[in-house]
C-alpha cells in the first residue's frame, strides 16, 4: 500500500484544520482522539504497529472504510481501519451516547497527562481499548494541545465586539512545594452576528493590574475592537486596566456582585429590606427614571443605615452604566451571569481534579470546556439581534463624540453660525 493511501491523523494536518475549520474545533478533537483510539485497537489486534517488522505480528491493514459517527458536537466523519484478514469495528461505536461521554472524558483526562497517565488509560478500556502505551496517550495529548493553543491564540474577527464580560475564577496548582492559588482570567463577548463568543483565557498568580494589562493587551492583539461596555465584578487593577486599553469603553459594575457587596455593610435583620429597595432601582422603565429612584432609595437608606447609603451613592454611576444603551438589552448587559453560568460549568470539570500539577494543566482543561462551549454558541441561536447591537453601537459612538465636545468646551451653541 502506499504512504499516500494511509488515513491515520498526521500532526501537521491540525495546524490547517485549525485555519480552515476553527468552530468546529471540538469535532475535529473527537474525530482526532476517535482516530487514535481505531488506530490503537488494530495495533493490538495486529500484533505489531503500521509498517512494525515484528515475529508478533497476527495480521496487517488493508486499507480504510469510511463511517459517520453522531455526537455532541455533530456527526463525526471516521477512517475505519480494514483488515486483510478478519473484520474490525471499533468498540466504542457498540454504544454510542455511552461510549461518546466516555470519549468526551478521555479528551479532558488527557488535558492532565501531567497528573496521571494511567487514568487515561484507565478511561481508554473503559471504553474496550487497552494496550494504551505511555507514548501513545502522549501523541494524543500533544496533537490535542494544538488544537486548545490555536482556540486560544486565534484572530478575534468576529468584531466589533460591542459588550464583552469578564471575569476570574480561583484553581488550586502545586508550585515549588506547596499548594497556592491562581486565577483564570476569562473573557466573553457578543460578536457582531449577536452570538456570544469566547474571547480568551490566561492563568496569573493574582488579579493585579498588571495581570489584567497583559490580558487585555493580547486581546486586543488578536483583533478586539469595538467595545462600547465591559461588565465585570471590581477585580484588583481590572476597572484601570480597562480604561487603559480600551478608552472607548463604559465599565458596567455587575449588579448582582454589587449586591452582595452592598449587603456586607447592613445588618443581617435588614438585608431583605434592603434587597427589595434596591431592586426597585432596575425595575424602573427608562434611564431617568432609573437614576431618580437611585437618589430616592439613596436619601431612604440615609436615615437608618448611612453607611450603606454612602456606599451606595459611590457606585452609582458604575452601576447605573448601563442606562445608556437601549432599554432592550439592560437586562442582558447589567449583570455577568452568563460569565458565572460558564464559571459553573468549568467548576464542575476542574473540582474532579482538585489540585492541578501545573499551570499549562489548567489552561489545557479549561481551554477544552471553553472550546466546546463556544462552538455550542456559534450554532445556537443569537443572544443579541443585529439591529439592536447596531443601535447600541450608534448610541456608544453618539456619546463619545458629546464627551470630546465637552472635553473641548465648544457646545452647538458655541459654534458660530
Amino acid at each position: 500500500m502506499a504512504v499516500g493511501d494511509i488515513v491515520p491523523v498526521p500532526g501537521g494536518s491540525f495546524e490547517q484544520t485549525l485555519t480552515s475549520q476553527a468552530p468546529d474545533m471540538v469535532r475535529e478533537m473527537f474525530r482526532a482522539f476517535a482516530q487514535k483510539m481505531m488506530d490503537a485497537e488494530v495495533e493490538v489486534a495486529c500484533g505489531a504497529g503500521y509498517g512494525e517488522v515484528s515475529p508478533d505480528r497476527v495480521n496487517s491493514r488493508n486499507g480504510y472504510r469510511r463511517r459517520d459517527w453522531d455526537t455532541r458536537a455533530g456527526t463525526v466523519e471516521l477512517a475505519v481501519p480494514k483488515l486483510r484478514h478478519g473484520t474490525y469495528f471499533p468498540s466504542f461505536l457498540e454504544h454510542r451516547r455511552r461510549a461518546e461521554r466516555a470519549l468526551a472524558t478521555v479528551i479532558a483526562t488527557s488535558y492532565l497527562l501531567g497528573v496521571s497517565t494511567r487514568r487515561v488509560e484507565k478511561l481508554a478500556a473503559a471504553m474496550g481499548v487497552t494496550g494504551l502505551s505511555k507514548s501513545q496517550v502522549s501523541v494524543m495529548a500533544a496533537e490535542l494541545d494544538e488544537l486548545v493553543e490555536g482556540f486560544r491564540s486565534r484572530r478575534l474577527d468576529g468584531g466589533p465586539y460591542t459588550f464583552i464580560w469578564i471575569d476570574a475564577i480561583t484553581q488550586k496548582v502545586r508550585e515549588g512545594g506547596r499548594t497556592i492559588n491562581v486565577h483564570c482570567l476569562i473573557a466573553t463577548g457578543v460578536n457582531v452576528g449577536g452570538h456570544r463568543e469566547i474571547l480568551g483565557i490566561e492563568v496569573t498568580s493574582s488579579e493585579d493590574g498588571a495581570g489584567w494589562l497583559a490580558f487585555l493587551r493580547d486581546l486586543v492583539a488578536r483583533g478586539l475592537a469595538g467595545v462600547a461596555l465591559v461588565t465585570s465584578d471590581d477585580h484588583a487593577g481590572l476597572v484601570n486596566a480597562i480604561a487603559s486599553v480600551l478608552p472607548g469603553a463604559a465599565w458596567q459594575r455587575c449588579r448582582t456582585h454589587y449586591h452582595r457587596n452592598l449587603l456586607t455593610k447592613v445588618p443581617k435583620s435588614a438585608q431583605p429590606w434592603v434587597s427589595t429597595l434596591v431592586r426597585t432601582i432596575f425595575e424602573q422603565p427608562d434611564a431617568g427614571s432609573v437614576r431618580a429612584q437611585h437618589a430616592q432609595v439613596t436619601a431612604a437608606l440615609e436615615a437608618k443605615l448611612p453607611q450603606a447609603a454612602a456606599h451606595l451613592d459611590e457606585a452609582r454611576d458604575d452601576i447605573l452604566a448601563f442606562t445608556a444603551f437601549p432599554r432592550e438589552v439592560w437586562r442582558q448587559i447589567w449583570p455577568d451571569n452568563p460569565q458565572e453560568r460558564l464559571n459553573k460549568e468549568i467548576r464542575r470539570r476542574t473540582d474532579v481534579v482538585g489540585i492541578f500539577p501545573r499551570r499549562d494543566a489548567i489552561i489545557r482543561l479549561v481551554g477544552a470546556v471553553l472550546a466546546e462551549q463556544n462552538d455550542v454558541w456559534t450554532e445556537s441561536r443569537r443572544y443579541m439581534g443585529t439591529e439592536i447591537l447596531a443601535a447600541c453601537r450608534k448610541t456608544a459612538q453618539s456619546q463619545m463624540g458629546q464627551e470630546e465636545t465637552s472635553e473641548t468646551g465648544l457646545t452647538i451653541e458655541a459654534i458660530p453660525a
